[in-house]
């Protein structure tokens, strides 16, 4: 009965008007963004961020998660007609989903594509109902040694599961947690790595940090490579896949659902990886295996499957624990806290429209991109044909007008300009920026709860280890990281990133 009251609360929040139209925006941009390569939801959301001010944060949260699994929808779109993924994600949609395209079944992969992810977003739009009620009545009984443990769980499972050097991906995190460290400390009144500029006394704003980090040197290491685009000039003759591709791509799809929906909860974990599983699950229990990489609509149905239940899971921890497992997840914890929103177990309580709104407003969404996705085929293709040396620059443009529009600050700008080359540099070296997102992020709270609970205890550090929860945690915590080291698993990373 509680379930239901809840979910009037969420039809009466994401059906009205104003909401199912921010749900309809973030869904077309999400698509758009999708489609055009080397442009993700991440950079996106970064660059829309100073835009949300004005909306409600219902609406606000509303078009930002449609973003994001809209982007999973439709990175799938040139995967299939131009061997291009749009989105990380959807590499893996690339290997047959192209060679479906190939031989004339485009439209075949593109309806797997879509019925998947439908299906997929169902799934995890329900499993996100069903388990965010008793993890967050489970979260109340954390205080601040858990949330401490918690934090630091987070950290260490997105440096297990990030792609490249778990070295470098540590080095980031440090660094994401000493840059939330400027400003002023509350306890001491001191100012801590400010140089001597009173700009930073309150600290690196979340959105300055966010653009450059993302935005800017998204768009200058896309500007850098040549452009290898070709428009799909076939004509796509149905949508509709036969009753052979049916038989074949349910079981792939149920799988692949099933599979996201597990890795989209997991921190640092991502939509890419889901996909690889999928991918690799399908490849071991067909009974086809030679077709894989030749056209096997299961290497569609199942990895599109797998990203857009993860895409829905991931909001799992970051809504009921106000952890964020991704570096995406990082901004929409962002996006919450600059529109004054407390993130944590008490978000159920204190704003069930928000929290109830959200998760109806994610199906309705899916519904959306299935009608968007499929009949503007044609529109998404020809935007493809838009040159990179004009759409980047404008893009950029819009980026500076956001930064600026926060606080109306030129240093923010230059700030802004500099974590892009920072970015930039990051990628040349190798160095993946999400760690250091999620550092920048819970940095502070981190730093809040550890002292926190040492005041509790007066100043006993055994308090982190003599509290059960706190203390399982903690072993978690270890048992990543004694993995992520292990010669096998070190292999098995490097397989599967090499793969992606």
């Amino acid at each position: 009965m509680e379930f239901l009251d809840h979910l009037a609360i969420g039809l009466e929040t994401a059906l009205s008007l104003h909401n199912l139209l921010y749900a309809f925006a973030g869904c077309l941009l999400g698509t758009l963004i999708g489609v055009l390569p080397g442009l993700g939801p991440l950079a996106t959301i970064a660059m829309l961020l100073p835009f949300t001010y004005g909306l409600p944060p219902v609406g606000a949260l509303i078009m930002l998660a449609g973003i994001y699994y809209g982007a999973a929808y439709g990175g799938s779109t040139t995967a299939i007609l131009v061997n291009l993924p749009g989105e990380t994600s959807s590499v893996v949609t690339v290997i047959d989903g192209h060679q479906m395209a190939r031989k004339g079944k485009a439209g075949a992969a593109l309806a797997a594509a879509a019925i998947g992810s439908f299906f997929a977003g169902c799934v995890g739009v329900l499993m996100l109902a069903l388990f965010a009620a008793p993890l967050t009545r489970f979260a109340f009984k954390f205080g601040p040694a858990e949330y401490f443990s918690l934090m630091a769980v987070g950290l260490v499972g997105a440096v297990s599961l990030a792609s490249g050097s778990v070295v470098k991906s540590i080095g980031m995190i440090v660094f994401g947690l000493l840059l939330g460290l400027v400003g002023i400390d509350v306890a001491s009144g001191v100012t801590r790595f400010t140089f001597g500029f009173p700009e930073l006394w309150e600290g690196i704003d979340f959105i300055v940090v966010a653009v450059g980090i993302f935005a800017f040197s998204e768009i200058v290491g896309s500007l850098e490579q040549r452009e290898h685009r070709k428009a799909y000039t076939s004509e796509i003759t149905t949508l509709w896949p036969t009753r052979e591709d049916i038989r074949r791509m349910t079981p792939a799809i149920l799988r692949g659902s099933s599979i996201g929906a597990f890795v989209g909860i997991l921190p640092g974990a991502g939509l890419s990886l889901a996909s690889f599983f999928a991918y690799s699950l399908e490849r071991k229990v067909s009974r086809r295996p030679d077709e894989f990489g030749h056209g096997a609509i299961e290497g569609v149905a199942g990895p599109e499957s797998a990203n857009n239940a993860a895409a829905q899971t991931a909001f799992i921890p970051t809504l009921t624990l106000g952890i964020p497992g991704s570096a995406t997840m990082a901004l929409m914890l962002g996006a919450m806290i600059i529109h004054n929103i407390q993130p944590g177990p008490q978000v159920m309580t204190s704003n069930p429209d928000l929290f109830w709104g959200l998760i109806v407003s994610m199906w309705i969404g899916n519904l959306m991109l299935v009608i968007l996705n499929l009949p503007l085929i044609g529109i998404w293709v020809q935007l493809l044909k838009v040159p990179y040396r004009v759409l980047y620059p404008a893009i950029l443009m819009f980026c500076c007008i956001g930064v600026y529009s926060v606080s109306y600050s030129t240093f923010d700008l230059f700030m802004a300009a500099g974590f892009g080359v920072l970015g930039y540099l990051f990628h040349k070296l190798a160095c993946e920026p999400a760690p250091l997102m999620l550092g920048f992020v819970l940095g502070p709270m981190l730093e809040e709860n550890f002292r926190r609970a040492l005041v509790l205890s007066d100043g006993d550090f055994s308090v982190f280890v003599t509290r059960p929860i706190s203390l399982v945690l903690l072993l978690i915590a270890v048992a990543l990281v004694v993995f992520s080291v292990l010669p096998s698993l070190k292999k098995q990373r490097a397989v599967v990133f090499t793969e992606e």
